[in-house]
């Protein structure tokens, strides 16, 4: 076996660069980083802007709680420190889909600046699109189907983002949907229109 020496990272340098994967896809790979209470909307709009993004020929990967915390996370618990695990995880696993010239969709609680901010560090501040899904607490309470909250109110789940534990709305979201009295396809269009001018290719 030929001995690479100090070479053994070389790989490095012989992979295609973001830029070239860019222009294959034709579009600016981005990580839109959805956060909102639990019953925001978050991951319905998640999965409208994946389909509305294909459709329009662009490619992008979603990621939430359902295909990370079932595989990638699915050892880590729900205290304070494997929350910070969860999100430098995922923050490392959207940076690969980034620099592979992918528009990555990330849907989470995510709620404070603090954990955000983290996130923002290691994809890097220029390709982290912060979306704040804006619900009211009181609106997110009428949706919720599976009772959360309810047993949240009750005591039976502690810890719980908006009601014993905050939410801290982001004060200078990249973007802002109102999801009150819309529907899905009015907050989802309008989610694709902001996002549109930041994930076009320059000509």
């Amino acid at each position: 076996m030929k001995d690479e020496g100090n070479h053994i990272h070389s790989v490095f340098d012989e992979i295609i660069p973001r830029s070239e994967k860019e222009v294959f896809l034709n579009q600016k790979s981005k990580v839109v980083w959805m956060t909102g209470l639990s019953g925001s909307g978050k991951t319905t709009l998640a999965k409208y802007l994946e389909r509305k993004l294909i459709d329009n020929g662009y490619f992008s990967k979603l990621l939430d709680g359902d295909n990370v915390r079932t595989g990638l996370n699915a050892g880590l618990g729900f205290g304070e420190k494997d929350r910070e695990e969860n999100i430098r995880r995922i923050s490392e696993v959207a940076k690969l889909f980034l620099d592979g010239g992918i528009i990555c969709i990330n849907s989470f609680v995510s709620p404070t600046n603090e954990v955000r901010n983290q996130a923002k560090s290691i994809i890097g501040e220029d390709d982290f699109v912060e979306v704040f899904i804006n619900t009211p607490l009181e609106e997110c309470e009428k949706r919720d189907v599976k009772g959360l909250y309810a047993k949240a109110r009750a005591g039976e789940i502690p810890n719980f983002t908006g009601i014993s534990a905050p939410f801290e709305a982001p004060s200078s979201p990249d973007i802002e949907i109102e999801t009150q009295g819309k529907s899905i396809e009015e907050s989802g269009d309008e989610l694709y229109q902001k996002l549109l001018p930041l994930i076009k290719l320059e000509s």
